[in-house]
């Protein structure tokens, strides 16, 4: 159950989401930013944020598809308890699960840095 993404570490609430945009620091690369805090849970939890103006439907749940993945796999490597939310660039919709990858590793490798 260690590779498993439940309720639980998701980001759910508009209320968190806000919270977390308002006292929470900022990281980027060209193609996600993540806004990230110390969680008040015991467990890292992730949401993600993909506007309109990035893709149709398909692209957007795509992105959103890769980035619990990417999270999934390898929330071992962050340190700490955090709530994260990574927001989707337009340069988001046309990348491949690898490249999407490769650019999340980057983004996560900047939290487990914080």
């Amino acid at each position: 159950m260690r590779f498993c993404f439940t309720k639980a570490d998701r980001i759910l609430k508009r209320s968190e989401f806000l919270k977390l945009s308002i006292l929470g620091k900022k990281t980027q690369n060209s193609h996600f930013i993540a806004i990230f805090s110390p969680g008040r849970c015991q467990r890292t939890r992730l949401g993600v944020t993909v506007a309109r103006k990035v893709g149709n439907a398909p692209t957007r749940n795509r992105i959103k598809r890769f980035s619990r993945e990417y999270f999934r796999l390898n929330r071992h490597i962050i340190t700490g308890h955090w709530d994260i939310n990574i927001i989707a660039k337009k340069r988001a919709a046309d990348l491949s699960s690898e490249q999407a990858f490769l650019s999340l590793k980057d983004v996560f490798k900047n939290i487990s840095r914080s």
